[in-house]
This record gives structure tokens, sequence and C-alpha cells, in this order.
């Protein structure tokens, strides 16, 4: 849920939680952040019986205020504040809490705190569940520039790209060179009636070029289906 619906209007940010779970199909909301203003609004949307999990740490929808991608809970007073937040998440009524990019002690001193589940995402093995960005884990993003900002914490289980970007160029250049889409990936057809009455239509309302492009379409999977039948 983003940032700008829950920082000020606290029954602007139930409506928003009620909207999204009815036409997302949700089952629940992830508030990001800690602050007063979050966790009032954290407590608000569960009184109005709405699932509400917690994210501290990391917060990518707040990179400009952190100076960007960067870890969270590395020295005693950002450690302490994480624990803190967590715990004021699950007093607001929270689930489960996400913790990103936090070192492992601080991942296992926030887990030991709290009743509820806690989802590490490059906090370490301490955390009651584990959840990555699947594009990272399956290697789907294999361009150099995506390469350079990979999580240092997500391995990936597949090179998934590999195969994506194969399939791409080869979509590219069968689209360029017309062999797609071919007659068997063009399944809607108009019987021939309706072709010339449509094209008869075209030519009374002065669209002669639209009639002919729209005959010749009509014809041409036949001598697409012949050229294709006579290189077998």
């Amino acid at each position: 849920m983003l940032l700008a619906h829950c920082s000020l209007d606290y029954e602007q940010a139930v409506d928003t939680a009620v909207r999204i779970l009815k036409e997302g199909g949700m089952d629940a909301i992830k508030l990001e952040g800690g602050s007063p203003s979050r966790i009032t609004a954290a407590k608000a949307i569960f009184e109005a019986g709405i699932a509400v999990i917690g994210h501290v740490g990391l917060t990518p929808q707040a990179i400009s205020v952190l100076g960007g991608f960067r870890p969270q809970g590395k020295n005693v007073a950002s450690a302490v504040k994480v624990v803190e937040t967590a715990m004021a998440l699950q007093e607001a009524g929270c689930f489960s809490v996400v913790l990103e990019c936090v070192p492992a002690p601080v991942a296992a001193a926030v887990t030991s705190a709290l009743q509820i589940p806690t989802i590490g995402i490059g906090a370490g093995h301490f955390c009651s569940g584990q959840v990555l960005v699947y594009h990272d884990l399956l290697g789907m993003l294999q361009h150099p520039h995506h390469a350079k900002v990979t999580p240092k914490f997500c391995k990936q289980f597949a090179r998934v790209g590999d195969v994506i970007n194969k399939a791409l160029l080869e979509y590219k250049e069968e689209v360029t060179n017309g062999s797609f889409p071919g007659p068997s990936h063009t399944p809607y057809k108009m019987n021939p009636k309706d072709v010339n009455g449509f094209s008869k239509e075209l030519q009374r309302l002065g669209l002669d070029d639209a009639a002919s492009a729209a005959n010749e379409a009509a014809v041409e999977p036949e001598k697409m289906n012949m050229v294709n039948t006579g290189s077998n």
C-alpha cells in the first residue's frame, strides 16, 4: 500500500485498504515503515477488520529518504529502532512483519521479541520465513544494467532470463520478417460472404484502400498455407 495513502488521513487509509482488497482480490495489506502515522494507520486498518503486514528495515518506497537501497540496523541505535518499530507494529495489530536488509542479529532479535512471524528478505536465516522478488530469484533480467542492482542477498536458482531473451529475439525476428503471426495464429475468420459485404460497405464509405486491404487480408492465409505446403 502506497505511503501517501496512509500518512495523513487514516479514514482514507482504511478506505484505500478496503478498495485494494475488493478490487485486487487481496487477502491482506502490507504497510512499509514504522513512523507514528504509519503505526496509527496500521491500527486503524486492523480495527476495520483487515489483515495487515508490517515492513521494517529497508523500505523501498522511501529510498529517497533513506539515501538509496542501503541496509538498515547496522549500528546500535538503528538496530534498536528496527526492533522497537517491529514491536509497535505487532501492538498495532499486524499479523506478520517483513524484515528487509537488516543484519542477522537484528533479525534474530526481532523474531525472538515478537509473537508473530517475521519474513526475511536479505535478513539472514533467523526469520520465521523467507521471501524474494521472483524476477531476481529466477534470473529473469539478465541485462548488464540489472546485474548492477541485483541484491547481494539474492541467490539465482535459475537463469530464466536467458530463455526469455532468446524467445524475445525470435519473436522480434519473426515479426520483422512477417512469419508471425501466420495462419495458425490468426484464428478469427470472416466467411467470404461477410468479407464481400464488408468490402462493399467500406467502398460505400469512400474507403477504397481499406476495402482492398480487407480483401487482401482475407485471401492471404490461403496464400501463406500454399507457400508453407510448397516449402514442405
